[in-house]
């Protein structure tokens, strides 16, 4: 009888919360906005109306992921890290990447004012805000459908990153309480993201700048305020102005995959006389040679590599992903100069779970390597670390997972 005690625990631990439960979370939840989030509001300068308009029927989101409700754990490991493992490639599927371009060449066409003038504001390219624009939300086409207090109200109240969440609902109380947004915009991605850019409220509240003069910075409504505030974020962010993001190239056999990353940062012509040079054909331009640029290999040795600049890192300021500062970066190229697809593919991925991924980066760090974390994701850590460990052994390097590694590295 104990034994079968035991196992009803277990498998009852195991099921996601109950309906009392759940509602006892609640309880919890409303009690934790009044005790908690309300002083810490009234500091910040929020009234009470607009505290109680922000909060008026909101209740816990339970469909939000990496929840830790009262009374649980973290899970030992993330559920996504049980999800496929997939190619870089599929971050640049067709249709992202010719709606992004088609419609930032209409967007480049109607608001070539407010581009060019933030240009030269801030020294950052007209196409370089477009594409993100475009990626963050349709350049403001896209619905975005969450209520933002309902949302960092669940993730401040019971998430793994509860303290960050907690800061970013008192920033989109305070916006609400300055008025800074239409009424009934206050909507969010799943994270919190507000507006045309996707800001987050403190992001908003630092960076959000008036592009039309109206004394406002309404990113919900104004395609001019969106490009003003994209360009002062990158902007304060240490965009070089005149410097390009970067440039497809041929690596040769002689330079190692291993020495990806910015920590590798040298001057271009170091780059150059090793023997890269660019797929266009055309050669590095004369400033770019002096400047610095590191080397950025997604998929290893099986896709396209680039030399990056710094202003490649501070696209990923905005988006901590390689794959997202490679995409801001190819369809503002393609925006503005009509450029095609990369002249390398992206070539194929072996099918196997983030699960194996990690195995192999806890292997890896057992050996003395930074990874960068096992978190089942190929970052420019964990690509040259596996290159150098191939080099190590005396296999060419690829410097990306492969499925015969799997058991190499356990």
């Amino acid at each position: 009888m104990r034994l079968i005690a035991t196992i009803l625990a277990l498998i009852c631990l195991s099921l996601p919360l109950h309906a009392a439960s759940r509602a006892a979370v609640e309880q919890q939840f409303q009690s934790w906005l009044q005790s908690t989030i309300w002083p810490a509001a009234r500091q910040q300068g929020v009234s009470r109306a607009t505290f109680d308009a922000a909060f008026s029927g909101v209740r816990l989101d339970w469909d939000l992921p990496d929840l830790v409700p009262p009374g649980t754990k973290p899970p030992a490991t993330r559920r996504q890290s049980q999800a496929e493992f997939g190619s870089p490639g599929k971050y640049f599927n067709r249709g992202s990447v010719d709606a992004a371009t088609s419609v930032g060449r209409q967007m480049a066409r109607t608001h070539a004012a407010a581009l060019a003038a933030v240009e030269r504001a801030t020294g950052i390219p007209g196409r370089i805000i477009l594409a993100i624009w475009g990626r963050e939300s349709g350049y403001g086409r896209v619905d975005i459908p969450h209520d933002v207090f309902r949302v960092l109200g669940t993730k401040g109240f019971m998430s793994t990153r509860s303290g960050y969440f907690t800061d970013e609902l008192i920033a989109a109380l305070r916006i609400a309480e300055a008025g800074h947004a239409p009424e009934s915009a206050m909507r969010s991605s799943w994270a919190g993201a507000l507006g045309q850019p996707q800001f987050m409220p403190t992001s908003f509240l630092k960076y959000a700048a008036d592009g039309n003069g109206d004394g406002r910075a309404d990113i919900w409504r104004s395609e001019a305020d969106t490009i003003a505030s994209i360009g002062n974020y990158l902007a304060r962010h240490g965009w070089q102005a005149g410097r390009d993001w970067g440039f497809e190239v041929s690596v040769p056999a002689s330079v190692s995959c291993a020495l990806e990353g910015p920590d590798g940062m040298r001057p271009i012509r170091d780059w150059a006389a090793m023997g890269i040079t660019r797929v266009s054909g055309k050669p590095f331009p004369d400033h770019e040679l002096r400047g610095q640029g590191s080397l950025l290999m997604p998929a290893g040795r099986g896709g396209p590599a680039f030399i990056v600049t710094p202003n490649f890192y501070v696209l990923k300021d905005y988006n901590m992903s390689d794959l997202y500062a490679l995409f801001v970066g190819h369809v503002g190229d393609r925006i503005q100069y009509g450029v095609g697809d990369f002249a390398r593919g992206w070539g194929t991925t072996d099918k196997m779970l983030r699960s194996d991924v990690a195995a192999m980066q806890r292997a890896l760090e057992a050996m003395g390597h930074d990874v960068g974390g096992a978190d089942g994701l190929a970052g420019f850590k964990t690509r040259r670390s596996i290159g150098r460990w191939q080099e190590a052994t005396g296999q060419p390097p690829t410097c990306f997972p492969a499925r015969s590694m799997v058991q190499s590295l356990r």
